[in-house]
């Protein structure tokens, strides 16, 4: 998803935040005491106190464990959803994706959401018009955080992006925002169940000529296509098409190169 549009509120996740500080203060720590604690990094604690990121299950449990919240954090998490932020039309992709068992995209525009750094996803965020408002903008931030913990969840998805050279070459929010999510890419690519492949920026034969695509598998083995375009997009589900996008797909992963970041 490039940019999200017609966004629910975030209020359970803010919610969710204050109660996790109470508890953080009524325990007579810091935020960086807690991390340290929970092993998260200190940026995180802070984003899921202020309501900007979606809490992990093992977060949730550390944090009631080493806070000793009374079930409190577990109960509110369960009225907490990921699908406050995202835009409507993007919805029921992003609930297919919570069941995955493999994961396919390839990406021509920005480097895919599951990928981004919370630098280059405000940088692409407030480039194209019309502005957010601020609380718009921090939803959306924390929609697209919140979904990158497929990458760790477990059991594992298998992931297999393609990205356009092209995407990198356009430098996006900057050199330093740059450096960091090639920085980013990098360290996605050494988790075992990410494959990474850039689309070189000369390529006289190339499948993917029609747009940006994804492909998912679903733990019943069935296979759905997703498209998108100017705020909308559409689920592909008949079996002819999604052949056509998976045959285009295979072809890609043979004209891409692999990891070359």
């Amino acid at each position: 998803m490039a940019n999200g549009s017609t966004l629910e509120s975030s209020d359970s996740l803010k919610a969710f935040g204050a109660a996790l500080k109470t508890f953080r203060e009524r325990a007579l720590m810091t935020q960086e005491q807690l991390a340290e604690r929970l092993n998260y990094s200190h940026a995180s604690v802070a984003s899921v106190e202020q309501g900007r990121r979606m809490p992990t299950a093992a977060f949730v449990e550390r944090a009631e464990e080493e806070l000793e919240a009374f079930g409190v954090l577990r109960a509110m998490v369960r009225h907490l959803g990921r699908q406050r932020g995202l835009a409507v039309w993007f919805r029921e992709w992003a609930q297919l994706e919570e069941m995955a068992v493999g994961l396919c995209t390839y990406e021509c525009r920005v480097v895919p959401g599951l990928l981004q750094t919370e630098a280059y996803t405000r940088a692409v965020m407030l480039n194209v018009p019309p502005p957010p408002s601020e609380e718009q903008l921090e939803q959306r931030i924390a929609a697209r955080l919140a979904r990158q913990e497929l990458l760790r969840r477990r059991p594992p998805i298998a992931f297999s992006f393609i990205v356009e050279e092209s995407v990198l070459l356009r430098h996006t929010g900057g050199e330093d925002v740059t450096r960091e999510v090639i920085d980013h890419l990098l360290a996605c690519t050494e988790l075992w169940n990410v494959e990474l492949q850039i689309m070189p920026l000369r390529q006289p034969y190339h499948a993917g000529t029609d747009g940006p695509m994804q492909l998912l598998e679903t733990s019943e083995r069935q296979w759905v296509g997703y498209s998108e375009w100017q705020k909308t997009g559409q689920l592909v589900c008949d079996r002819e098409a999604v052949s056509a996008m998976q045959m285009r797909y295979a072809k890609m992963r043979s004209q891409a190169q692999l990891q070359r970041v």
